[in-house]
């Protein structure tokens, strides 16, 4: 396993995985601000796939801003550890008072470019996702969102064609298998 200081341990697998991970790593070894909101190097987000407690579903927003359907996540701001930003997020976002972190290891990286806006240039987000499990709590839309829903994880397709949610279908089975094994 390999690890990235602020964002933690990885095991890639596939070849989207070590090109994903190659590239996260050496943002944060070049860029001194790799995690504060900066358009004019890009920088590190965090995010949480979040299941429901039969981990059958994931939790989706449908992200105000980019009017899309996505995996609750956000900025780190400034704050040099992404597990923490991924779950702080999550709570935010959600309304859930209850996530289990269901592994410290990073599930996900996706290197993605975020369009220019009236407010910012385009620019790259290196978004390390974390996999977490809704104990407790009653959904709550924020501000960020349009909507929040419930969306099988064998029926992703329904609410996205993103590639970068789409992984959850590909990577959780392997994931499962792997936490059975212990």
């Amino acid at each position: 396993m390999e690890h990235i200081i602020g964002i933690g341990g990885y095991s890639p697998e596939t070849a989207r995985d070590h090109d994903m991970w190659s590239r996260l790593g050496r943002f944060c070894a070049s860029e001194p601000r790799a995690f504060d909101r900066d358009p004019a190097t890009g920088h590190v987000t965090a995010s949480a796939f979040v299941l429901s407690a039969d981990m059958s579903s994931v939790l989706l927003t449908h992200h105000a801003k980019l009017d899309r359907w996505l995996q609750l996540g956000g900025h780190c701001d400034g704050i040099s550890d992404a597990p923490f930003v991924a779950q702080k997020e999550a709570y935010e976002e959600s309304g859930l008072s209850r996530l289990e972190m269901l592994s410290p290891q990073v599930f996900d990286v996706d290197i993605h470019e975020i369009p220019a806006s009236p407010k910012e240039c385009a620019h790259l987000h290196y978004d390390v996702r974390f996999l977490f499990r809704a104990t407790a709590g009653e959904l709550q839309v924020s501000h960020e969102s349009h909507a929040l829903e419930w969306v099988p994880v064998d029926r992703l397709e329904e609410r996205t064609t993103a590639p970068s949610v789409l992984v959850l279908r590909e990577k959780l089975p392997r994931f499962l298998r792997g936490a059975n094994a212990c």
